[in-house]
């Protein structure tokens, strides 16, 4: 009994090492933007296999991050109950986890879907997991604006599952998600900063202060409802897409707003952070819906 209890354990680190509700909405957009590729429904083989590619690729990448930051998230209270910090998984395991699914996901992507989804997946998790992770991490406080290149692909990845090439449809959605991720992610910097400044991660709000940092996501999010209006312009939605990103681009111009007027509520950059979160997926789902609707009176 003993036996299979500690199995489940294991297996249960080893699942929260791949960073499961981060892979899940990674996956998602990646969906998303297969669905979008084409105006009728992408293809089981591409489905398949392009999500499982994309989705172990991913996941390969957080187990390297855990990996490489494991030294800096044993002292951070955000991180430091990770299974790596807290020993239950040994890093030479934690590596050979990620390598075998990293070569598993490059195999599948290169032979079941196509050789440009597979060199794209690879050049994004090199991009997350050396990249940003190694370098840029600690390099500059702008690591998550440049690094935010590699967490923007997967829609581009999921449109080349499909369709085999790159179009500027599929680069707009990279842009959109290039332009949250800094207000999002700043947003969590804020909350922690102290726990960066005491690792010494040059964290914009740990090198330029809270006030320069809030007024950044301010600029980023409105950026950001400017840059979702644009599939509509294009054509590439219509009028429920259209009413979906205004309203939810509202609601987070609402919360950069009070971070910067409000700097006594110590809750608020979390709860910006969490409704970022909320903000792309269900951004995404419109994207989805419409894209279907539009399909329907076509018809």
């Amino acid at each position: 009994m003993s036996a299979n209890i500690e199995r489940l354990t294991d297996w249960r680190d080893y699942y929260e090492l791949t960073k499961p509700r981060v892979v899940m909405l990674i996956v998602f957009t990646a969906v998303v933007g297969m669905f979008l590729a084409v105006p009728g429904w992408p293809g089981a083989p591409a489905m398949l296999f392009g999500t499982i590619g994309i989705g172990l690729a991913a996941s390969a990448a957080a187990v390297f991050n855990h990996v490489l930051d494991a030294r800096i998230d044993i002292h951070m209270l955000r991180t430091r109950g990770r299974p790596l910090p807290e020993g239950r998984v040994s890093e030479s395991n934690a590596l050979a986890f990620a390598s075998a699914t990293c070569v598993l996901s490059m195999i599948i992507l290169w032979f079941l879907v196509n050789p440009l989804t597979a060199l794209l997946t690879f050049g994004s998790l090199i991009g997350y997991a050396v990249i940003y992770t190694v370098f840029l991490k600690r390099a500059t406080p702008q690591n998550i604006v440049i690094g935010g290149a590699a967490g923007a692909a997967p829609p581009v990845l999921g449109w080349t599952a499909v369709t085999g090439e790159i179009s500027s449809s599929a680069l707009l959605l990279f842009l959109i998600i290039f332009v949250w991720t800094p207000p999002h992610f700043w947003a969590l910097a804020i909350a922690r900063k102290d726990e960066y400044a005491k690792v010494g991660i040059p964290m914009l709000p740990v090198t330029h202060g809270e006030e320069y940092t809030r007024l950044h996501i301010l600029l980023y999010t409105i950026l950001l409802v400017v840059m979702t209006v644009i599939p509509y312009l294009t054509g590439m939605s219509g009028l429920i897409y259209l009413s979906a990103a205004v309203a939810l681009g509202a609601v987070f111009l609402n919360y950069a707003i009070r971070m910067m007027r409000d700097r006594d509520d110590v809750e608020l950059p979390m709860r910006t952070f969490r409704f970022s979160i909320t903000y792309l997926a269900v951004l995404f789902a419109a994207l989805l819906a419409d894209h279907y609707f539009l399909l329907q009176l076509s018809i």
